[in-house]
């Protein structure tokens, strides 16, 4: 079978509902890997909070953070990576209204460095931020250079207020996107930039043509990326509006659904392994 490139989302599709990859998921990404295959990690989660993944598949291709914010190879520096932050003054005029709002938290990210507005344990426990440079305190006073990403933390009922905000105020400049259960988090970056964006560089660096790109999904961060997908399949657990763009649906995060559909449609051989 002509090469295909597999790109991932984690939460919610590759990752169980407990953060781990499964046996039968790991075992299939190694078998199509063997049979010379292409696989990729496309998230909104930052550098640090993917690494641990990436080394877990044993993984040596380029990888897309931050929703196409970071496109870049965690194990060669000289390969062309995109950093495209959105600006200092969007970005406080946005850390603005949420305080006006008064949501929960804000965060702001600088590739691997951190600011959060305000102390909350479990907000960095879901950032993982350990051992990570963090700054905390007022983000309008300390954040000093344009950043890769905001992450507001708003309390559930304020969601459809903020991000009608974000459109009617920032469209031209920024795109956001929800984290999916239970966090009810809304993630910021600069305008244009989406997993497809990162999708199309790797695409192209492996010579794979988009009608053998592979790509799993299960939230709305996910839907230009299965739009652009040869195969788009989102998974069992997905939003409705990502099944109606995708071309496939399998079985949920946890029910091993990349597993199940990377063995039926590659043909994966059992003695790959």
């Amino acid at each position: 079978m002509e090469k295909h490139l597999i790109a991932l989302d984690l939460d919610g599709t590759l990752l169980t509902d407990d953060k781990k990859i499964s046996e039968r998921n790991k075992q299939a990404i190694q078998k199509a890997r063997q049979e010379g295959h292409i696989v990729a990690i496309a998230t909104g989660r930052p550098h640090r909070a993917s690494i641990d993944y990436y080394n877990e598949m044993d993984l040596d291709t380029p990888m897309v953070n931050f929703n196409g914010a970071l496109i870049h190879h965690p194990n060669n520096s000289m390969w062309d990576s995109i950093h495209s932050p959105m600006s200092i003054r969007t970005a406080r005029k946005i850390v603005h209204t949420c305080k006006e709002l008064g949501v929960k938290n804000v965060l702001a990210e600088v590739r691997d460095d951190v600011f959060l507005d305000r102390y909350d344990e479990e907000l960095l426990e879901i950032f993982h931020t350990s051992g990570t440079p963090i700054t905390i305190g007022d983000i309008q006073h300390h954040l000093n250079e344009d950043p890769t990403s905001i992450l507001i933390h708003p309390h559930p009922e304020q969601v459809p207020d903020l991000r009608k905000h974000l459109d009617d105020q920032h469209a031209e400049l920024i795109d956001h996107r929800k984290w999916g259960a239970p966090w009810h988090v809304i993630e910021v970056v600069r305008t244009g930039l989406n997993k497809a964006v990162g999708l199309h560089k790797i695409a192209h660096y492996y010579h794979i043509p988009q009608e053998r790109i592979i790509a799993f999904g299960d939230e709305d961060n996910d839907l230009e990326m299965l739009k652009y997908a040869g195969v788009g399949v989102a998974m069992d657990n997905a939003i409705s509006e990502l099944k109606d763009v995708s071309d496939y649906t399998t079985e949920s995060n946890e029910g091993d659904g990349i597993a199940v559909f990377l063995e039926n449609y590659l043909k994966l051989s059992s003695k790959a392994i």
